[in-house]
C-alpha cells in the first residue's frame, strides 16, 4: 500500500489476519477509504505497518539477489514525462556498463517495447491502479531477466512524485529526474522523494531558454532537502551530459 494516499489498502488486508503482502493485494483502494469514513486509524496505521514491513523484507531479498550478481540497482523516480525512458535509450548508445530494466506503468507495454527495440532487457509490470511499484512486483520481474549477463539493473517506477519514495523496492540507489517543462517548485511541493535521492537529474535543460526557470534556486532548494545530494543537468540532446550520468552510475558501481 501506500502509505501518503493509501492507494493499495484493500478490504482483504482489513479482513484477514493472515494477509501476505502480495503484489495483488497491493492495489488501489482509494474508493475503499472513501466508502468507508468510519475506518478505524489505529487498525489503518496497524495494516500499514504490516504491509510496509513485508515489502521491506522482500526489498531486502531483492537487493541479496543483486549482490549476488554483482548487479547495481538503480530505482529511477520522477512524474511521468520527465524523460526516464528517453535517458534510458540514449545510455544504451554511450554507456560502457551493460544493462536491464524493469519498467513500471499502469498499463501498455510501450516503454518495455521502446527499450527492447535499442537492444535492451527490459521487462514491463504493469500495475493496473496501483501508482507505484513494489519489491513483490520487482522479485516477479526478475524472473524475465538474466542478471548474468548485465551490470546495472534500472528499475523505471511509475511516473509519481510521491508514492514510489515509500517503497523500497530492494535498489542501492535512487535516482530523480526532475524536468525544465515541469515549472519550478516541485522539489519543494515534494520533498520526500528528493529527499531519498542519491542524484537528481534536470532534464531537458535545452529547454531552458523557453521557460522561466531558475535552475539555480531548484538546486538550492533540492540542496536544502539534501545537503551532500549529487546534480546533474541533462538534456537527450547532449550526449556529453549523458557521459555524465554514464560516469556516475560507472563510479558508483566501482565504489560500493
Amino acid at each position: 500500500m501506500c502509505k501518503d494516499c493509501g492507494c493499495s489498502i484493500t478490504d482483504s488486508a482489513h479482513e484477514h489476519e493472515h494477509h501476505h503482502g502480495s503484489s495483488e493485494e497491493h492495489q488501489s483502494a482509494h474508493e475503499h477509504l472513501h466508502d468507508n469514513p468510519q475506518l478505524n486509524d489505529k487498525k489503518t496505521v496497524e495494516v500499514i505497518t504490516k504491509i510496509l514491513d513485508k515489502n521491506d523484507h522482500e526489498a531486502d531479498h531483492n537487493r541479496a539477489h543483486f549482490e549476488e550478481h554483482n548487479v547495481l540497482c538503480i530505482n529511477l523516480m520522477s512524474s511521468p514525462g520527465s524523460g526516464k525512458t528517453t535517458m534510458l535509450e540514449a545510455l544504451a548508445d554511450i554507456a560502457d556498463f551493460k544493462f536491464c530494466v524493469v519498467e513500471g506503468d499502469l498499463e501498455t507495454n510501450k516503454d518495455a517495447d521502446r527499450l527492447t527495440s535499442k537492444g535492451i532487457d527490459a521487462h514491463q509490470i504493469q500495475t493496473g491502479s496501483a501508482c507505484h511499484l513494489d519489491a513483490f512486483m520487482v522479485h516477479k520481474a526478475l524472473h524475465h531477466v538474466d542478471m548474468d549477463k548485465v551490470d546495472v539493473c534500472f528499475i523505471e517506477n511509475v511516473g509519481n512524485l510521491v508514492c514510489p519514495a515509500s517503497y523500497d523496492v530492494g535498489s542501492h540507489l535512487n535516482i530523480v529526474l526532475v524536468s525544465v517543462p515541469e515549472g519550478e517548485d516541485k522539489i519543494a511541493k515534494y520533498p520526500v522523494m528528493f529527499r531519498k535521492a542519491d542524484l537528481i537529474l534536470f532534464t531537458k535543460t535545452d529547454l531552458l531558454p523557453y521557460f522561466e526557470y531558475d535552475l539555480e534556486h531548484e538546486k538550492s532548494v533540492a540542496r536544502t532537502l539534501k545537503p551532500n545530494v549529487d546534480i546533474l543537468e541533462i538534456s537527450t540532446k547532449d550526449p556529453k551530459s549523458l557521459e555524465k550520468v554514464a560516469n556516475w552510475i560507472k563510479f558508483k558501481r566501482e565504489v560500493r
